[in-house]
């Protein structure tokens, strides 16, 4: 399987229909691979918080119509990130958009964990409650979002919907970008999948970006890193080695916790 992980830059100074028209373009160009994922929020930049109710849309809206028809042209799965969803009945939500290679709409997840403690995303965009699987040719997609990063346990409820890659879109700041590396290890190798970690580069709202967009295999072992600008990443993945992994070194067999109701107390 071929995936491309497309680390564009946000520029504050380009307007989002440009932006959107030029990642459009990069996807089309990365016809004959299987699945392209692009970053988080992309279209207004994650920390662009004054951004956020300017510049939401509907689900179906002027962003899943650019996708749609970028994935159909090329003729890939696409994992179009996330946009500011406006809901017509609700709040806004950061939701990611997975299409399929005839341009159909796969799956959209809403952002469980919410940024800012209290600030920014967390009190702009209301919180997401399903856990997404999309079901490709050859492997299950878990799909979550930036900060949904530092909680295992959504990982490993994806895991047991079946999820064998794990493709995490987000717009990550260049001061935790240790922590960007450390966590992508972390959950390949606590799951036994591959992850995909897609970034942006450039600077939002004044935060500098991590970019380092990463591939991860179940082993932990780093299969390609992109650098701090935008750039193209592309990798051969073998899915089988997910099973053969977990086969090899079945501790996910040995779990305990969570996989039963507590004991009551005698």
């Amino acid at each position: 399987m071929r995936a491309s992980l497309i680390q564009i830059a946000v520029d504050e100074d380009e307007p989002v229909g440009s932006r959107r028209r030029r990642a459009a373009a990069l996807v089309r160009e990365q016809s004959g691979a299987d699945l392209v994922v692009l970053p988080e929020l992309w279209t207004t930049g994650a920390f662009a918080y004054e951004e956020f109710g300017r510049e939401a849309e509907p689900l179906e809206g002027p962003t899943h119509e650019t996708m749609a028809k970028a994935a159909s042209d090329a003729g890939v799965w696409l994992h179009a990130g996330s946009i500011p969803e406006r809901d017509p009945e609700g709040p806004l939500y950061n939701t990611s958009l997975v299409f399929s290679p005839s341009g159909e709409l796969a799956a959209a997840y809403r952002k469980i964990h919410r940024f800012g403690f209290d600030q920014g995303e967390a009190v702009l965009m209301g919180a997401g409650r399903d856990l997404v699987t999309v079901r490709l040719p050859g492997t299950t997609l878990g799909v979550a979002t930036c900060y949904d990063l530092r909680f295992p346990e959504l990982f490993r409820g994806l895991v047991d919907a079946g999820a064998e890659t794990l493709v995490i879109p987000a717009g990550w700041p260049e001061r935790r970008r240790a922590h960007w590396t450390l966590l992508a290890q972390a959950r390949a190798v606590e799951n036994q999948a591959f992850v995909l970690a897609c970034g942006t580069a450039g600077t939002h709202a004044g935060v500098p970006q991590a970019g380092h967009s990463i591939v991860v295999d179940p082993w932990g072992e780093v299969l390609a890193e992109a650098g701090s600008g935008e750039e193209v990443l592309t990798v051969e993945l073998d899915p089988a080695k997910v099973a053969a992994t977990r086969a090899q070194f079945p501790a996910l067999k040995d779990r305990v916790l969570g996989l039963r109701p507590p004991r009551r107390p005698s």
